[in-house]
């Protein structure tokens, strides 16, 4: 009778007695993403701006107009903060909201000619971060890491 055999190490498992924080890839995913948000956070103040509104500008730039529910999607963030930050942004006239066409209750989002010029500073102002941040990858280990974190993305629950 064959018996299946344990993986030799669980050091990444946080549930087995031979788990070791530094071979788990949630420990290195948060301390990624942590150094990150304080990098860009600090770049992002000396431009008067800040994450938030950053992604909001970074999703309406690719994604052209949005709801403020894709957006809320795309930023994994919750709907009522996206909304909010979406009508900080207005006022400080980075985007424009407008009712969808054929569904009042979608609001879209555009980003204005003020909100264009400000993803130029940004741009400026976070060059840096993401030079230094993949200095030593080449183009084939990127494209690895990203197609291993959606993969990891996609096995996690939604909610």
């Amino acid at each position: 009778m064959a018996t299946t055999r344990p993986p030799r190490s669980q050091r990444y498992n946080p549930a087995s007695d031979d788990f070791h924080k530094e071979d788990f890839p949630f420990y290195w995913l948060a301390r990624v993403h942590g150094r990150y948000a304080l990098a860009m956070e600090k770049a992002l103040k000396k431009v008067g701006l800040d994450i938030p509104r950053w992604r909001i500008l970074f999703i309406l730039k690719e994604e052209g107009i949005s709801s403020i529910s894709e957006i809320a999607i795309h930023a994994i963030a919750k709907l009522p903060t996206v909304t909010k930050t979406v009508y900080r942004m207005k006022d400080d006239g980075l985007v424009e909201t407008r009712q969808k066409s054929d569904d009042g209750r979608v609001t879209e989002v555009i980003i204005t000619e003020k909100g264009q010029r400000a993803i130029e500073v940004i741009q400026e102002a976070t060059r840096d971060i993401f030079r230094h941040s993949f200095k030593g990858m080449t183009e084939a280990q990127i494209k690895r890491l990203n197609k291993l974190l959606e993969q990891l993305f996609h096995n996690l629950p939604e909610h």
